[in-house]
């Protein structure tokens, strides 16, 4: 199966890269995302068997004041795409988030409820969603939360190093959802990929998040106890913490489609935690090693 993979240094494209190797990787200077011509392009050069779309503007704040450049990033570079997999006849796996919902209530989110983002970002991933359903194509747009790996940034590594400097800190708490690690992202896209090559039937909108739904402030107790940080840990509401982009309440996902579909059941986001961990561990071991060498 020739895998093509839009994305190269974020959280679940390197995760896809420790996952399959050999699957080509497009960076930004072969497919470039803002210059959404460049994606189908490289789509119809490569002629890949299946097409993941790990690249996008994930800038949450910031897309409150560039909302259009995070628009071409994430609305039209994937209609390129789907448009460009739905020619070839080829699957094409595009991963989109829970922002695309209101975060009202605390019921878990359907992939069937209705769609009503309040920030930039996720209209703008709504937008993408919309233009790789309207491509026609065989297609899998698979909806996550609260993404965490031991590769760039993210809640696990800041709490690590917040948890290390300072003895207490105040984090929201009636924020809920499923942390869910990039390797197992990683591992779904690959698993849904290789579905949809053999049963086209399967196109459709999917939820995937880690389990147990908790809250950032349990999320980030459980950081310290797993490291072994005596950082303490207050609650505080959303708006003691306000941001330029407004945060779902609830960022709880229903998965049981994901689950029937592709047999591919919520992950504990507490295993892939130690792995995040244990990882980080290794990574600084090799890096004191080389500096005592």
């Amino acid at each position: 199966m020739k895998i093509l993979v839009f994305g190269t240094n974020g959280q679940v494209a390197t995760e896809l890269r420790r996952a399959a190797p050999d699957a080509f990787f497009l960076g930004r200077d072969q497919a470039d995302l803002s210059d959404p011509d460049t994606c189908s392009a490289a789509i119809l050069a490569h002629r890949p068997d299946v097409i993941i779309n790990a690249a996008a503007y994930t800038a949450v704040d910031r897309a409150e004041e560039e909302e259009a450049l995070a628009h071409t990033i994430n609305g039209t570079a994937p209609r390129r795409m789907a448009e460009a997999a739905a020619q070839l006849g080829v699957p094409f796996v595009h991963i989109s988030t829970d922002y695309v919902f209101d975060g009202s209530g605390n019921r878990p989110w359907l992939p069937s409820d209705t769609p009503a983002p309040q920030n930039a970002y996720g209209r703008t991933k709504l937008a993408g969603e919309d233009a790789v359903r309207a491509a026609g194509g065989i297609h899998a747009i698979l909806r996550t939360s609260w993404v965490v790996s031991a590769h760039g940034s993210n809640f696990v590594k800041t709490m690590l190093r917040l948890g290390a400097e300072r003895e207490a800190l105040t984090i929201v708490a009636d924020q809920v959802g499923g942390p869910t690690p990039a390797r197992d992202i990683a591992a779904a896209c690959l698993r849904i990929a290789q579905v949809l090559r053999t049963d086209p039937s399967a196109s459709g909108t999917y939820h995937f998040s880690g389990a147990p739904d908790v809250s950032w402030a349990e999320f980030a107790r459980a950081i310290f106890e797993t490291a072994g940080l005596d950082c303490k840990v207050t609650g505080i509401p959303t708006t003691d913490y306000p941001t330029p982009a407004a945060r779902p309440l609830n960022s709880r996902l229903d998965c049981s489609t994901t689950k029937d579909a592709f047999d591919l059941p919520r992950p504990d986001w507490r295993i892939g935690l130690q792995d995040i961990l244990k990882t980080l561990m290794e990574a600084r071991d090799v890096r004191n090693a080389g500096t005592r060498t």
